[in-house]
């Protein structure tokens, strides 16, 4: 077990929602750099948000754990490992609903971080206050903050990272949702909307969790070994004052206070998602397994970066040179020797990703030069082949209209598309038939 090290004691300033791979490996460990960098000095309680987790076996280890950064730096093979002792313990809502309750109580806490998935973030209609605990994560927020209104302490600034568009405002917009349902009052509404902050955020690692099928030697075992990418970003939607209590800004990490985070939403989207979703359908009509093995086949590498540098990046409306050190980072990062990230996982539902992360590029690249995108509608003519020729994974109906219809049916296809995309079939049937 990991006891050999001495764990500092430090102030619980932090509720976390989730005690999982990603949570420890980037929100934990920025923390834990913050704590060691500036005079922050907080420890975060861990809330268990579902009945069955992990948090017996990181309490065995008294919250203590290892986290293992890997992947290439200027294009060296790069290993950089951490203790993380930054949690202090953990509450398990199913078990002790009074002890998550009594966290209201301390005046202390100020942030909250959550990842509870996409389907976190939801709205349970059968939810009670009386439920001991409600089902939802933000029902079991409402009935938080209720408590902490009760006994007139202050709100909380909330950094959720479940992977949905505006997180913080979903949040809020349920947590109001749910004080309707409760009849909780309209002081207490108005205790959320004032005395809260809901930021909007963008999170952005690879986090791969346990090394289940390899052997990594620490000296002393750890359990809860975590590992990770190198590369990291936290973009944050809410005002520039909260640096004054959290002090991100004086760590060194790649974490953004912006009162908008659109166009960083917009850059991940287009670069990073949209050069997995045009180069994927390609591959796996050519059989190549990973995202490492299409870095490394020259046609396939040459045709990524045209597709990126030449076609989407020119679309998008941040600084040139901000775009270009983020579409190397993204090919560093594709790179990483110690991800194996499988072609087949990254195809499903590939033509709603299509629709989501490249159309826009394509349309906007037509829009801006008043010509035809080679490389981003040869991806289209690969996804539209790949549907008719191999055995994707996605919506029945949809693989059967792909497979079954004509090029020009499907690129007519408005519920596909949200557009009809005829006037580019003479341009996909020169790569399919």
């Amino acid at each position: 077990m990991i006891k050999i090290f001495t764990k500092v004691n430090r102030e619980e300033r932090v509720i976390q929602f989730g005690e999982g791979g990603f949570l420890r490996g980037f929100v934990d460990w920025i923390l834990q750099i913050t704590n060691e960098k500036t005079d922050f000095d907080a420890s975060v309680v861990v809330v268990q948000p579902i009945k069955n987790g992990l948090c017996d076996k990181l309490t065995e280890q008294n919250c203590v754990y290892t986290h293992i950064m890997r992947g290439l730096k200027d294009s060296k093979e790069v290993v950089d490992k951490k203790v993380i002792d930054v949690i202090s313990r953990c509450v398990k809502p199913y078990d002790n609903y009074e002890e998550y309750l009594n966290l209201a109580k301390n005046p202390n806490f100020r942030f909250v971080v959550s990842n509870t998935t996409e389907s976190g973030i939801v709205y349970e209609k059968d939810d009670k206050i009386t439920d001991a605990p409600p089902k939802s994560f933000p029902a079991k927020v409402t009935h938080l903050l209720y408590e902490r209104f009760k006994l007139n302490l202050n709100g909380f600034i909330f950094l959720p990272c479940e992977l949905i568009e505006k997180n913080g405002e979903t949040l809020k917009k349920i947590i109001l949702k749910y004080a309707d349902d409760w009849n909780l009052g309209d002081e207490f509404k108005a205790f959320v909307e004032e005395k809260n902050i809901f930021c909007n955020t963008l999170v952005d690692r690879i986090v791969t969790g346990y090394p289940k099928d390899e052997k990594i030697d620490l000296g002393y075992v750890d359990n809860m070994l975590n590992t990770s990418e190198l590369f990291h970003l936290w973009v944050i939607e809410g005002p520039k004052g909260i640096l004054e209590e959290i002090p991100f800004d004086k760590t060194g990490l790649n974490i953004i206070v912006t009162d908008s985070l659109d166009m960083y939403r917009t850059r991940k989207v287009r670069i990073l998602n949209g050069a997995h979703t045009s180069m994927i359908p390609y591959a796996m009509c050519e059989g190549i397994e990973t995202v490492k093995d299409c870095m490394e086949n020259e046609k396939m590498f040459d045709f990524v970066k045209k597709c990126v540098f030449d076609e989407i990046i020119p679309t998008l409306d941040l600084p040139k040179e901000e775009l270009i050190s983020y579409a190397n980072d993204v090919f560093e990062r594709f790179n990483n020797p110690f991800i194996k990230h499988l072609c087949a996982s990254i195809s499903l539902n590939s033509v709603s990703k299509f629709k989501v992360r490249v159309l826009p590029s394509l349309l906007e690249y037509i829009k801006r030069e008043n010509k035809i995108p080679e490389n981003l509608v040869f991806s289209l003519a690969m996804l539209i082949k790949f549907y008719k020729t191999s055995t994707p994974t996605d919506d029945a109906d949809i693989i059967s209209f792909m497979k079954e219809q004509t090029v020009a049916k499907i690129l007519a296809n408005k519920s596909f598309w949200d557009t009809d995309l005829s006037f580019l079939c003479d341009e996909v049937l020169k790569y399919v038939d």
